[in-house]
């Protein structure tokens, strides 16, 4: 689940893309659980000190416990029907604060749109939630370096009948184009020259599996993750290779990461330093494969391209 690491050009505030929004895989399955121990999340750290790169990475050392801002979003963070906290970024959190010296974790779920504001005030010492690195949101946090890039596919119908392999492909086919609510693939396909009032616009990946099984329409384009989880049990439909959409004349990639407060860049330098790691001896692609995620997802981008400079 991500793309860029640039704002659009459309000025759009897309679900990832932007800093809130309408969700975009957001999924209401353990809302219960989120709400008993976000309840629990409530203690907090010691404010901030005058150390110079922050102090928070010796005070978590020193509590063995690190809150974890999450939005109840599967894969990246969510809370399974076990009552088990889970997803991409709590399981790679677990791994990384472990080799910092931090032992536990502990969810503090919150709406996506308040994970920003909630970590400014303290309701959680880390954003764990997968989140789209841009440079709107590189002005109010500092970012981990992404721990993972999206790139889009396309549902079709069974043999890719029109052969459709990116959004010029749509174009050119005149094939009939769906996609999800608020999805930044909206504007990839405008970009590309479809008319934004011809696109059949559905709930979610779901809904556009249907569309395309229906023969309502002849493809839904969504990131490469989720297309390719939704169509496994699929008769009809099959999901198209992974690839980069073209925004402004240049291959568009997003990358999601993990946010910490701009004063405590100390933590964040020590958490990119054991992430570097994972990368390198490829436990971060084990640590993350349970939840979709492939090779394809993978990546070297860094939060300074990510976030425009």
């Amino acid at each position: 689940m991500a793309p860029p690491h640039r704002t659009p050009p459309w000025g759009i505030s897309l679900r990832r893309p932007g800093s809130s929004g309408p969700t975009r895989r957001s999924l209401l399955a353990g809302a219960a659980a989120l709400g008993a121990l976000g309840a629990a999340g409530c203690s907090r750290v010691a404010t901030a000190s005058n150390v110079k790169g922050g102090d928070l990475l010796d005070r978590l050392r020193a509590q063995g416990v690190v809150r974890l801002g999450i939005a109840g979003e599967i894969p990246f963070g969510y809370i399974d029907r076990n009552g088990e906290l889970t997803g991409e970024a709590p399981e790679l959190a677990k791994v990384v604060f472990k080799r910092l010296g931090v032992d536990r974790v502990q969810p503090v779920p919150t709406e996506f749109g308040s994970l920003i504001p909630g970590l400014a005030s303290q309701q959680f010492d880390v954003v764990a939630a997968g989140m789209y690195i841009n440079p709107e949101r590189c002005e109010q946090v500092i970012f981990s370096d992404p721990d993972y890039q999206t790139l889009d596919s396309f549902i079709v119908r069974k043999g890719n009948p029109l052969g459709l392999r990116d959004y010029e492909d749509v174009v050119a086919k005149k094939a009939r184009f769906a996609t999800g609510t608020g999805y930044a693939e909206i504007q990839y396909a405008v970009e590309a020259g479809y008319e934004e009032s011809d696109i059949l616009i559905v709930p979610d990946q779901v809904a556009g599996l249907n569309a395309v099984e229906a023969g309502r329409v002849d493809v839904f384009a969504g990131t490469a993750l989720t297309t390719r989880e939704v169509v496994k049990k699929s008769s009809k439909a099959e999901v198209t290779e992974a690839f980069k959409p073209i925004v402004g004349g240049r291959p568009h990639v997003d990358g999601g990461g993990f946010a910490f407060r701009p004063t405590e860049t100390n933590l964040r330098d020590a958490f990119n330093v054991e992430l570097r790691k994972l990368k390198k001896s490829g436990e971060l692609l084990r640590i993350l494969r349970p939840f979709g995620f492939t090779e394809d997802e993978m990546t070297d981008l860094t939060a300074k391209e990510l976030c425009g400079g």
